[in-house]
């Protein structure tokens, strides 16, 4: 599915945002803190309602599909991702069905195995039946993301997907999303896995779009200062050849 974003705007935080992300594309939305980037997405996962623009999903606006519809399409990891209560690893995860559902109808073997295989891939089988308020942070990403892969979206928007995750999960969850043949959009703060995962990077500061391209457009010495205000060399990965940055030391002024 493709998503588009055509001058998306809301009050004193984005001034018309523009990308679109193709069919089965990795995007990765990056910036500084307070840049509009969990904004954005906000807008795309329909938590917000942009005040001007509009976002759009195979050409059609998302605000004129039935919110089912859109669960349907389109699946969301939020920073803000909680539960309340003290459901089981497995309980949570099998949410994730529920836009596929009738209001009356019971999960199916279907439903039970599309949410083994998701919590399989993201190395989390052997949690199915905890506690999830038991799980470390890692872990309950990792179960949240399993819970957004059962939904079997056709898009998937991850807000720091690799939040609280050590290195190998880090590295295991972005492999994934490459691989689920959806377009994804992603907010990432490393800018080493943005370069190593993500097919388009989009930087946004102050609200606006000020560079996006492939990451070797985009990632380069200029646009680190201008946006991030960081020295850095950009070299070639050893082996992919994709930009890995090298930052320099800062000493920090009283």
């Amino acid at each position: 599915m493709e998503v588009e974003l055509d001058g998306v705007a809301v009050d004193r935080i984005l001034h018309g945002i523009t990308l679109r992300a193709g069919a089965g594309e990795v995007h990765g939305i990056v910036g500084p803190n307070g840049s509009g980037k969990s904004t954005t997405l906000r807008c795309v996962y329909r938590a917000l309602r942009p005040a001007g623009g509009v976002v759009r999903v195979d050409g059609r606006d998302l605000h004129d599909l039935p919110v089912r519809d859109t669960a349907r399409r389109l699946a969301a990891l939020t920073q803000d991702s909680h539960v309340e209560f003290d459901f089981t690893v497995a309980e949570v995860v099998a949410m994730g069905r529920l836009p596929h559902q009738g209001a009356f109808e019971r999960e199916t073997a279907e439903d039970r195995q599309v949410c083994a295989d998701a919590l399989s891939r993201m190395d989390a089988a052997h949690l199915a039946g905890r506690s999830f308020l038991s799980l470390s942070g890692g872990e309950r990403q990792r179960v949240l993301i399993a819970r957004a892969l059962a939904q079997q979206p056709g898009v998937l928007v991850l807000d720091e997907p690799t939040n609280h995750l050590d290195i190998s999960h880090q590295l295991a969850v972005l492999a994934l999303t490459r691989r689920l043949g959806v377009t994804v959009l992603a907010v990432l703060h490393d800018l080493n896995l943005a370069a190593a995962y993500c097919d388009h990077l989009h930087v946004l500061d102050r609200g606006r779009v000020v560079a996006g391209g492939k990451p070797a457009e985009v990632l380069t010495p200029e646009v680190l200062w201008e946006v991030f205000r960081v020295r850095a060399h950009v070299v070639p990965h050893p082996t992919s050849g994709v930009p890995q940055l090298l930052f320099e030391h800062q000493e920090v002024t009283p």
